[in-house]
This record gives structure tokens, C-alpha cells and sequence, in this order.
């Protein structure tokens, strides 16, 4: 091994392309498919008007030059389809300037669309996609071995990614220090998946060892990937290890998979792969490694400093690029999920409530008797921001009046964000309205007699009935 590269990791870095590719694939999947009600030219808040208003310099995008619906499109179907070359190897086939553009087109392409993207791309897995993105552009093919200081930048983004999380909470929710968060965690998360009935249910004296264990893996465990072979390797498969213990148990997109897919660049594989040199690299590919590397450690001299800071900022970005980020989830838990429930009726005077109809969202809680769906790695937007809405009226303020009168409109890009719309789109409701309920799982015993997963109480009226020609 010389200076420059690490042996032993070549199939380390093809088994993470792979997977980050994979990623790609799902993220540039669901902003063609969601984007035209989200942020399309008649969405709920849309492109032209957020460019008209926040400069380049803030927002770095290529929908700055232009934006049409058609446009867009185009860049997520083309974010898909290189996603899918290099899924498929395409960049091992390419001269290594090649491969490194070929790398470098996806995570352009998302940087623009995370930049204009507002509350619906306000998530870490966002800022975690783009840095980690970042890096891959430099690690080259098969034509070269893989640098050792990118090996390290990406060790240390998972270290942020786990320390950062475990610090929110120790510094947060006092549940966490009691380890009593998860009594409520699996019940109240953003979007349950099918077995979360089944983890809120485990006994108590369970749920302490899942926060116990949560605590030494993302407080003591990240330590230890800057140590020497095997133990860095221990630690990485730790990581993913809960890492799948959260994908089995919620829905919370893409974030434990491109997590896992960071920690198996960690894995040393060299007796799977054997051992063997690799190419020398070429003097132009050291230095613009070296550079790339002297940019991050500069950028990371602030997100750093937040870690050990009092007032620890959780899923931020400090740099318009997103090249370092901090990340960070559930400083504070929920103990009651309220859920916002939107109804409409062809009524013009409805008499009661039964002349008042549902309509089920595909990833977030409605009816009691329909169990969650399994989404992840996918991403359902609007799912995720109404249970922010449900938290807050607060969090919804600037589209869900938007989201009301499309539905009013029977806009069918709108719709198709639904499971279910009790209305076709060319018979729309004369009335919608929403209404906040409390969610909790049932009992085994409330389960088998109703075949329900949840049961509801109504709490009060969220958004009064409204018609396209009035106000709330």
C-alpha cells in the first residue's frame, strides 16, 4: 500500500457506490413523482416563487436559469436514469475523469432540487445524501485504489450522522436518560410501519435495553471507527445492525439505509475480496483528492464546534452546498400522536357528520382498521409533514390551506399523493374540512375483538369547513 490508497478496500468502496446509487435511484424516483403538487408551477409552494425571492448565492440551483414543470421532470428522470448506470457499473467502464463526472451529475442534479425544495426537503437524509454524495464523486473506479483521507471523510460524516443523534438526546427528552423513551417512541413516530404495533407491544423491561443499546451505539460505538482493523470493522457492523433494528420497526425514508450504506465503506472486506494491489493514482487525481480534502476539514471546523455545543443544532446545514452538515433526530419524543384527518362532502349544507368523508393518506395513520404500510427507503412527503401538522398547526401554515383547495379542485396530481379519495376528480367536493384526532395503538385484546391497530378520540376542529369561494 502506498501513502495514498488503502488496500484491502476496493470492494468496500464498489459495495458502497452500489448502495448510494441505489439511493440515488429512490430519492430522484420520488421528487419526479411528487413534485408537480408539491412544488410545481400550480403546487402548493411553488418554484418560480421561491427563486423569485431567495438569490443564488442562498440557494445554489440550476432552476434559477429556468424553471418549467417539464424541466424539472426532465432533471429527476435524468437523476433516475444515471442513478440506474452507475447501479448498473457504468462508471468502472469509464477513463477515471470519467467516472468522477459521471458521479458528479447525480449529486448536482439533487443539490438543485434539495435547494428549492422548502419544507418538503427540510430532512437530514436530504443534507446526509448531498455530502455523502460529495465524496463519492472523488473515490474513483476500478482504475485506482481507493483514497485513504476519503475512507476517513466518510467515516467521519457516519460519526456525525450516530454522535450527533446520541448527543440530542441525552441533551433532550428526559426520557432518554431514563430510558423510558421508547415506551412511546414506536407508537408516536412520523410513520409506523407493520411491525410497529408489535415493538410499542414488547414488554417495558425491553424497551430500556432498545434506549440502553441506542446510547452505547451512538455514543461510545462511533468512537471506535477510528481505530485500528478489526475493531473499526466491529463497530461499522454494529451500526448497521440497529440501523436495521430501526428500518424493521418505522418508515423513515432513506436515513438508516444510506446510513448503513456509509458504515459498509467502514467494513474491511479484504478476506472476502483477498488480498491485492491496487493502480497507482495519477498526480492530478492525488491532488484534487488532497484539495477536496482540505475543503471538508475546513467546513467541518462548525459542525464540530455544534456538538459540543449547549445549544446543539440538529439537521442543519452551514453551507449552501450541504457539504458538511450536522444531523440529528428525536431530541424531544412525542407521548400522544394526534393525527389531522381531512374530510370533505358533496353536501352544500351537510346535516350531520355522516354526510362528511375521509381521505386516506398512504403512509400516515387514518382509518383505525387499515395497519401501516411498509414505504421506506421511499419518501411520502406530504405523509411526513402532516404528522408535523399534526404537532403544530404551526408546521403547516404554508401549504395546507394550499393542499385544501386543490383537493376542492380536484387537481389529480394532488390526488395521486392519496391512497383514497372518496371524490373522483371530476365530481370534487363542495366542502373540505380537517379535523385533529389522538391516535394510540390498541391492546391485544381490543385487536382481536375489532381488528383495529388503532383507536381515536376526537380532540377538537382543525380547519373549519371551506368551500373554493371562502376562506376558513
Amino acid at each position: 500500500m502506498d501513502w495514498f490508497t488503502a488496500d484491502g478496500y476496493g470492494l468496500s468502496r464498489l459495495v458502497f457506490q452500489r448502495g448510494l446509487a441505489a439511493i440515488y435511484l429512490v430519492a430522484f424516483l420520488a421528487a419526479a413523482r411528487q413534485f408537480r403538487p408539491l412544488l410545481g408551477s400550480r403546487g402548493m409552494l411553488p418554484i418560480p416563487a421561491f427563486v423569485a425571492q431567495v438569490p443564488f448565492r442562498r440557494a445554489p440551483s440550476v432552476f434559477h436559469a429556468h424553471y418549467s414543470d417539464r424541466f424539472f421532470a426532465g432533471c429527476a428522470w435524468t437523476g433516475c436514469a444515471v442513478a440506474l448506470a452507475l447501479l448498473a457499473g457504468a462508471d468502472g467502464e469509464l477513463p477515471l475523469w470519467g467516472a468522477l463526472l459521471l458521479w458528479a451529475l447525480p449529486w448536482a442534479l439533487y443539490v438543485s432540487i434539495v435547494n428549492v425544495g422548502q419544507t418538503w426537503y427540510g430532512f437530514g437524509w436530504e443534507s446526509l445524501l448531498l455530502e455523502v454524495g460529495f465524496l463519492a464523486i472523488w473515490l474513483g473506479n476500478g482504475r485506482v485504489g481507493p483514497p485513504i483521507v476519503l475512507l476517513f471523510l466518510l467515516r467521519w460524516a457516519l460519526f456525525r450522522v450516530e454522535f450527533g443523534a446520541g448527543l440530542i438526546k441525552i441533551r433532550g427528552d428526559a426520557c432518554w436518560r431514563r430510558l423510558t423513551c421508547l415506551d412511546y417512541h414506536h407508537e408516536t413516530q412520523p410513520m409506523p410501519g407493520p411491525l410497529s404495533w408489535l415493538f410499542h407491544r414488547l414488554p417495558r423491561p425491553l424497551h430500556r435495553v432498545e434506549v440502553a443499546a441506542n446510547h452505547v451505539t451512538q455514543l461510545i460505538v462511533p468512537v471506535l471507527l477510528f481505530t485500528p482493523q478489526p475493531v473499526a470493522s466491529v463497530a461499522a457492523a454494529l451500526m448497521i445492525v440497529t440501523q436495521l433494528w430501526l428500518v424493521a420497526s418505522g418508515n423513515f425514508a432513506w436515513l438508516n439505509w444510506i446510513t448503513i450504506v456509509v458504515a459498509l465503506a467502514a467494513l474491511d472486506l479484504s478476506p472476502i475480496a483477498g488480498e491485492r494491489t491496487q493502480p497507482a493514482a495519477p498526480a492530478w487525481y492525488e491532488a484534487v483528492v488532497l484539495a477536496v480534502t482540505a475543503l471538508i476539514l475546513v467546513l467541518s471546523w462548525r459542525p464540530a464546534r455544534n456538538l459540543f455545543s449547549r445549544r446543539q443544532l440538529m439537521n442543519y446545514s452551514f453551507d449552501p452546498l450541504h457539504l458538511v452538515n450536522t444531523y440529528g433526530a428525536f431530541g424531544s419524543v412525542s407521548r400522544v400522536r394526534q393525527e389531522v384527518v381531512v374530510e370533505g362532502t358533496a353536501e352544500a349544507v351537510p346535516r350531520s357528520d355522516d354526510d362528511w368523508q375521509a381521505y386516506e393518506f398512504k403512509g400516515k395513520p387514518g382509518d383505525p382498521r387499515r395497519w401501516p404500510r411498509q414505504f421506506a427507503p421511499y419518501h411520502l412527503r406530504l405523509d411526513w409533514m402532516m404528522w408535523f401538522a399534526g404537532l403544530s398547526p404551526a408546521y403547516a401554515r404554508s401549504w395546507f390551506g394550499g393542499l385544501l383547495e386543490r383537493l376542492l379542485e380536484g387537481d389529480r396530481d394532488t390526488l395521486r399523493l392519496l391512497h383514497r379519495s372518496p371524490f373522483p376528480a371530476d365530481r370534487p367536493p363542495r366542502l373540505v374540512r380537517a379535523r385533529l384526532y389522538r391516535y394510540r395503538f390498541t391492546t391485544p385484546a381490543e385487536l382481536r375483538a375489532t381488528g383495529a391497530c388503532w383507536e381515536r378520540t376526537f380532540v377538537r376542529e382543525y380547519w373549519p369547513p371551506t368551500r373554493l369561494d371562502t376562506g376558513p
